[in-house]
């Protein structure tokens, strides 16, 4: 009875740790998800101000090449489309509470994160490349 009781009490709190850890990782993995979309939200406003200057581009050389047109034209769509695509991540990012199940929230987080890794290279693309048309 005297090395059971002990050995009970490990476990317990072996048990508590492990749990809160899963907590602390899923914490972690939020904060990770934050960062990427913290880091290209302010490209949202370069979005906007690139898509303006190429609009001007277009409107103030009427005899601007078919060929330089598209690509503009072409861009233009890629950086709404970047925008979009950051809206759309938005709103629809909804965090699991990890009292609904750790592991689901996990795999939620991880997901969401792939997302907007791609919402990110996205935008910086057709930042780079409404950049290259100037």
């Amino acid at each position: 009875m005297k090395t059971i009781l002990p050995a009970l009490s490990l476990f317990i709190i072996a048990l508590i740790w492990g749990c809160g850890q899963k907590t602390h990782d899923n914490q972690a993995l939020y904060d990770e998800v934050m960062k990427v979309h913290d880091e290209v939200m302010p490209k949202m406003d370069d979005i906007y101000k690139l898509k303006q200057e190429l609009k001007k581009q277009m409107a103030d050389s009427a005899a601007l090449a078919v060929e330089k047109r598209k690509m503009i034209e072409g861009n233009i769509m890629r950086l709404d489309s970047a925008s979009e695509n950051m809206m759309v991540w938005m709103r629809n990012f909804n965090p699991i509470p990890d009292s609904l199940g750790e592991e689901k929230a996990r795999a939620y987080l991880e997901d969401q994160k792939e997302k907007i890794k791609k919402v990110k290279e996205e935008m910086l693309e057709a930042i780079d490349e409404a950049k290259a048309l100037h």
